[in-house]
């Protein structure tokens, strides 16, 4: 999962990174006009697959990945607002997550986070517009293909209404031909409240509260500057600092978990000796699609998917037994893969 942190300048975007990744990037870009795209790849903790390795012993653990981009904010830029130039790495990502300041900035002014999110939003829009106004233009002029008019003149009128174009219901056939264009009003988003540390488990304002359900956005509440203080400290050290400020987690678990609901992800996993692994995909998902995450091979050659839970594999810890109890399935193309579903799948090589 490819996923772009995006942010106005002083949202304290580029701390919220170091803090999900562990690493040391420079923050204040904007301000030194530097322009870099940092970029960070973070092990999805998974208690399945631990469990697993602890009973198979294998030669290779493989966590799922998350891929982080810290979108640079263009040299010189300040206010609320994105220069066209950081547009092409935003629209490389699966999802995008805005940091938003609800902090005092150094000189005392408050965070406007409600204001920043409906100023991105304006942005994100535009940025959908113009290549929709391009291409009818250009169709109007040719006098061709009435079925792409029709439905880009959908879509820019829904983003005329001010609503992205997640909201809008479109066919699977209709999502095929315009994925072309990677939509930045299309791609699932997610909030980051970044908070003063001494804020973390305040109650978050009910007007940003009332904005995020009204237009289906999950917001994660956390202190960039403390997280990016926590995740240089060493596990012991995480455990207790956490015990002293009331939290369970550092913010990569939080994040994880928000970020599979929003995207609709879940994992299914293999074991054995020589790997246990988690795979993600996309919930609905069909058993054939999930093999070809695995190898395209498997996909062309699927035959059945031998299928156990998690929970099941765990009660006999064996997958022998699994079978022996009659809880293994033998499951066909068009099954859908649950979450924690361990699977095997044979296939023609």
């Amino acid at each position: 999962m490819k996923v772009g942190l995006v942010g106005f300048s002083g949202s304290g975007k580029t701390t919220v990174y170091n803090a999900l990744t562990g690493q040391k990037a420079e923050t204040g870009y904007a301000s030194r006009g530097s322009g870099k795209t940092n970029l960070g790849v973070v092990k999805v903790p998974d208690a399945r697959v631990d469990a697993l390795a602890a009973i198979h012993t294998p030669k290779k653990i493989t966590l799922a990945e998350i891929h982080f981009v810290d979108v640079a904010a263009p040299p010189g830029a300040g206010g609320r607002s994105l220069d066209t130039s950081a547009l092409p790495a935003m629209r490389e990502v699966e999802a995008l997550v805005q940091v938003v300041r609800a902090f005092p900035s150094e000189d005392g002014k408050p965070g406007e986070p409600l204001g920043e999110l409906q100023d991105l939003q304006t942005e994100l829009t535009l940025g959908d517009l113009a290549p929709i106004e391009k291409r009818l233009e250009r169709l109007k002029k040719e006098k061709g293909k009435p079925g792409e008019i029709e439905l880009l003149g959908k879509l820019k009128a829904h983003l005329e209404e001010g609503k992205p174009l997640r909201d809008l219901e479109l066919s699977e056939q209709d999502q095929t031909a315009i994925s072309g264009y990677r939509f930045l009003t299309l791609k699932p988003l997610l909030i980051v409240l970044n908070v003063a540390e001494g804020d973390v488990d305040k109650p978050i304002d009910p007007a940003l509260s009332a904005y995020a359900a009204a237009n289906k956005l999950s917001i994660i509440p956390l202190s960039g500057k403390l997280e990016m203080e926590l995740s240089e400290l060493s596990p012991d050290e995480q455990k207790a600092f956490l015990a002293d400020l009331g939290l369970s987690d550092t913010a990569l678990p939080r994040f994880v978990r928000a970020a599979y609901a929003a995207l609709e992800l879940i994992s299914f996993l293999t074991a054995g000796p020589d790997e246990c692994r988690a795979w993600t995909i996309r919930r609905g998902t069909s058993a054939v699609r999930a093999a070809g995450k695995i190898h395209s091979d498997i996909e062309r050659g699927f035959i059945r998917a031998e299928v156990m839970t998690f929970d099941d594999f765990m009660q006999f810890k064996s997958e022998a037994k699994v079978r022996e109890a009659g809880k293994a399935r033998l499951e066909g193309k068009e099954y859908i893969v649950r979450d924690g579903d361990i699977i095997h799948f044979r296939h023609n090589s």
